[in-house]
């Protein structure tokens, strides 16, 4: 039985090589992502653009609350300095999209620092 042991010792050294070679092809193709997206700060998508740099959130994950904190002072200083713009103005000038704007608008509405006009996408927003 000693090719037995040979066989075994055979399927063992190349499962330990496929498993190996799988590791670095995901590392090398990760890498190849990140520089691809991850250095140039655009998503390739039209209106999905990360905020406050290249670092992406996965779908479903919550942004943490100095991010949120960030956001909301960038939102505030932006309708101080341009009142009566709409929500896709102040989103375009931010480099951020609508819907990433949303709870923050809706937090400095709460806190009554920004005071809104009209309805729907023509609100226009004003400093309190």
């Amino acid at each position: 039985m000693p090719n037995a042991d040979f066989n075994q010792q055979i399927r063992d050294a190349i499962e330990a090589f496929v498993e190996e070679l799988s590791v670095l092809v995901r590392a090398a193709a990760l890498q190849s992502v990140t520089e691809v997206f991850g250095s140039s700060g655009s998503g390739g998508r039209r209106g999905h653009r990360a905020v406050g740099g290249p670092s992406r959130r996965a779908k479903g994950e919550k942004r943490s609350p100095q991010d949120l904190t960030q956001l909301v002072g960038r939102l505030l200083s932006e309708i101080k300095a341009k009142p009566g713009l709409r929500m896709e103005q102040i989103a375009k000038a931010l480099g951020s999209t609508t819907k990433d704007l949303a709870l923050p608008a809706k937090k400095l509405i709460a806190e009554k620092k920004i005071k809104t006009k009209g309805e729907r996408r023509a609100t226009k927003y004003f400093p309190a």
